[in-house]
C-alpha cells in the first residue's frame, strides 16, 4: 500500500505561512530559498517543483517518490492567483473543497467528500507515493493518514502564521521515527519521519 507523506516547508516554531497564507517563497515572499535548495529538489524531489520552475531548469525527469499531490483550497488558489490553474501537470492532481464547485482546469478531481475516505481509496491504487502538499487545514483533517512527513526545517521563525497542522487539528500524541536527516549549508534540514507502526492521530474535522 502507498503511503501519505506530508512534504511541506516549515519554520523552527512550526509555520508553513504566514497569518495571510500567501505563498512565502513568491515573489514578496520571505522564505530563504539557497541555491543548494533548489539543487537538492531537482535531485531529489524533482516532481513537488511546479510546472514554471521545471521549465525553466530543464526538468523532464518523472518523480521519484510521488505520482499524486493533494491540496486544499487555500493552497491551490497560490497558483491559481498566479495564473497558473494547474501548476501540477505531471502530476495525479487533487484538490479537496467544500465550497468550490469546479475548477479552471478540468483535469484536476475537486473532492468535495470525506477527504479520509479519498485517501484510503487513493492508498489502495497502485502507484508511488501521495504528496500532501497542504495547507494546515487538510493536514489537520488527513492526519491521522499520514504515513511520513518529510519536513524541509527552515532557519527561520516567524512568531505566527499558518501552523504545520492548522489551527483545529485535535490534541493527539503521535510518535514518529526519524528515519533519514540532510542538513544544506544554507540552514534548511531535510527531515524524514516515519510513523510509528499502531500510532494514529488526528481526526477528519
Amino acid at each position: 500500500m502507498r503511503k501519505l507523506v506530508y512534504f511541506i516547508a516549515v519554520s523552527i516554531d512550526g509555520f508553513i505561512a504566514g497569518p495571510d497564507g500567501a505563498d512565502p517563497t513568491g515573489p514578496d515572499g520571505f522564505w530563504p530559498v539557497g541555491q543548494d535548495y533548489v539543487e537538492h529538489l531537482v535531485a531529489t524531489y524533482p516532481e513537488t517543483l511546479p510546472a514554471p520552475a521545471r521549465a525553466a531548469l530543464g526538468i523532464t525527469a518523472e518523480g521519484t517518490h510521488f505520482d499524486t499531490i493533494l491540496e486544499g483550497r487555500r493552497t491551490y488558489a497560490i497558483g491559481l492567483d498566479a495564473g497558473i490553474p494547474n501548476a501540477y501537470p505531471h502530476l495525479r492532481h487533487l484538490v479537496f473543497s467544500r465550497s468550490l464547485t469546479e475548477l479552471p482546469a478540468p483535469e484536476i478531481e475537486l473532492v468535495a467528500t470525506d477527504p479520509v475516505e479519498r485517501v484510503r481509496e487513493l492508498k489502495r491504487e497502485e502507484g508511488k507515493d501521495i504528496w500532501l502538499c497542504g495547507g494546515g487545514e487538510l493536514a489537520g483533517a488527513l492526519r491521522g493518514e499520514i504515513d511520513r512527513l518529510v519536513v524541509k526545517l527552515s532557519p527561520m521563525a516567524l512568531g505566527s502564521g499558518i501552523s504545520l497542522f492548522g489551527g483545529e487539528s485535535a490534541f493527539e500524541p503521535t510518535l514518529y521515527e526519524r528515519t533519514d536527516a540532510e542538513l544544506l549549508d544554507s540552514g534548511t534540514v531535510f527531515l524524514t519521519y516515519d510513523k510509528v507502526s499502531g500510532e494514529s492521530g488526528g481526526s477528519a474535522d
